[in-house]
């Protein structure tokens, strides 16, 4: 039996039985751009490059057992004052998550969700990169739990 079915059956017998699952449902790209405002000069320049990452993530309920989780990503590369490069990136997915007891919800949405889409992004912002000429930046792994907690810890209205 393939895992495809497997994961299928144990959806079903989570729908029929009470036990929790989480499913994806589809992973999907959102928005993407790449801009190389000064090229083809940028590519004689020597200066060493400044990496500019900042990274989002957001949760919106679709449904009484689907949610979709984003990442938006946007890397950019300066070269003194000069834009070497620019990455925008919005990558998605949709989760089912059945039966799933409440106090488990948040974690799943805020840790496990974004960690299975961080690897796509990273391929993606990498590839976009050689695309345009340069040379591929491949981003650091990101601790998705860390990020929740001192997120809940700033702000423990937000569950």
């Amino acid at each position: 039996m393939s895992e495809a079915n497997v994961s299928e059956t144990d959806a079903s017998t989570a729908q029929t039985d009470g036990s929790p699952a989480f499913h994806v449902e589809k992973l999907y790209l959102k928005d993407l751009s790449f801009e190389s405002p000064h090229s083809p000069e940028v590519f004689l320049e020597s200066a060493e490059p400044k990496v500019d990452f900042n990274l989002e993530t957001g949760t919106v309920q679709k449904g009484a057992e689907h949610f979709e989780s984003v990442l938006h990503v946007t890397v950019k590369v300066l070269a003194g004052e000069r834009t070497l490069f620019l990455v925008d990136l919005t990558f998605a997915g949709l989760f089912l998550l059945r039966n799933m007891p409440q106090e488990l919800v948040a974690p799943m949405l805020g840790i496990e969700c974004p960690a299975i889409l961080f690897p796509y992004v990273r391929q993606i912002v990498s590839e976009m990169i050689m695309q345009g000429g340069f040379k591929p930046i491949v981003l650091d792994p990101i601790n998705f739990s860390a990020l929740f907690h001192q997120s809940r810890n700033r702000n423990p209205a937000v569950q």
